[in-house]
């Protein structure tokens, strides 16, 4: 006995398949784009922080 499947199961299975495979796929490149984002962040604060430190390096020149 030969069992015989819909040509529809074949396509819900395709599916399903490249579903999972997009869902992986922006997974990865919104990982990336947060990745950069945060990394352009971390720059951001250490500039920040390199500036506090001049101002106060001046200040304690100009207070001397």
């Amino acid at each position: 006995m030969i069992l015989t499947i819909p040509i529809w199961i074949y396509a819900v299975v395709v599916g399903i398949v490249v579903s999972a495979l997009m869902a992986i796929k922006t997974g990865r490149e919104e990982r990336k784009l947060e990745l950069e984002n945060i990394e352009q962040e971390g720059e951001i604060y250490i500039k920040r922080l390199e500036r506090e430190k001049e101002m106060r390096e001046e200040l304690k020149a100009t207070g001397e």
